[in-house]
């Protein structure tokens, strides 16, 4: 952990466009300690039991902008994860510093720097193994999950001819010519992410263009797409991790609370991968969502509000 040299800096004095999210803020300072050197801005509002909400890519902490208003009781913290949105896009070894654990690590400081009590933890996409690894590695930060794929059990059914025409971009984003293609280049970014918005997604939703222009403003600046996709690099997606998967001992098996929405329209994760679950998972229940895909806090927050109410209450 690294902190600033004046330690009367403030995220507040020295990052205002983060500070001023932070509804809990007003008229105090909290200092925010960088973690492995970044720091993370987020989204900060309400009061009562924690809730931490992580996204995915091609995505940020907007993402949350139907769910937060659903939580209402709850003290609700939505930050961009590192290579994200307004966080720290350092370049630095993918493997070491931008994989399930470090950001995990990040997420854990900002809970901790923060003072709260043992949030709920939402997650999907990369949010969701982030999620896991952090109740994995920090248990008593967590007090319970609600996820969406990806989700261990998954195993070498991944490199079926289906699946490998749906995950061709986890390879692709681990190749020099992502970058070259893509990368600083505000056009090829909209195509880009526009492709995965609407292929993914459930066929009643469709992102407004709105939503995209503030993504393409958030990956289309020089270096931020190749951050994004430094999760990739890492060999932390569904393909990366495929190959080493195996069920851990009983005692092993991660034991918060978790609770796994899987839709049903979700190209990537078919419904037939949620077999494996109590494999890795101590105390889990898995609730089918119809209608939607994959991208769960835009497609089905009503759901994902009512798991998360009903975690925090328990």
């Amino acid at each position: 952990m690294s902190s600033r040299s004046n330690p009367s800096a403030t995220v507040a004095q020295n990052y205002p466009e983060r500070a001023r999210r932070d509804s809990r803020t007003l008229g105090e300072y909290i200092t925010v300690v960088a973690v492995d050197g970044f720091e993370l801005a987020y989204d900060r509002t309400g009061s009562g039991p924690a809730v931490v909400l992580l996204h995915g890519w091609p995505g940020d902490r907007t993402d949350y902008r139907e769910l937060i208003p659903l939580l209402d009781g709850c003290e609700v913290l939505a930050p961009d994860l590192r290579g994200f949105g307004e966080s720290d896009k350092h370049p630095a070894d993918p493997s070491a510093q931008y994989n399930a654990a470090a950001n995990a690590r990040s997420v854990a400081g900002l809970i901790t720097d923060l003072g709260l009590t043992r949030p709920v933890v939402f997650g999907y996409d990369v949010g969701s193994r982030v999620a896991q690894a952090l109740a994995r590695d920090r248990p008593e930060l967590v007090k319970a999950l609600v996820i969406t794929p990806p989700v261990p059990g998954v195993g070498t059914r991944v490199f079926g001819p289906g699946p490998m025409r749906e995950f061709w971009y986890q390879s692709f984003h681990r190749l020099p010519l992502a970058e070259e293609l893509i990368d600083g280049k505000p056009e090829a970014v909209r195509a880009y992410l526009s492709h995965f918005w609407n292929h993914w997604s459930g066929p009643a939703f469709e992102l407004d263009e709105s939503a995209l222009d503030h993504l393409v403003s958030v990956y289309g600046p020089p270096g931020a797409f190749t951050a994004s996709i430094n999760w990739y690099r890492a060999g932390a997606g569904t393909i990366g991790l495929a190959l080493a998967e195996q069920a851990p001992a009983l005692a092993d098996r991660l034991a918060a609370p978790a609770t796994v929405l899987w839709p049903d329209r979700d190209p990537l994760f078919p419904r037939d991968w949620s077999d494996r679950l109590d494999d890795f998972f101590s105390d889990v229940r898995l609730r089918f969502v119809d209608g939607a895909g994959h991208f769960a806090p835009l497609e089905f927050p009503a759901v994902i509000a009512e798991e998360i109410l009903g975690a925090a209450s328990a």
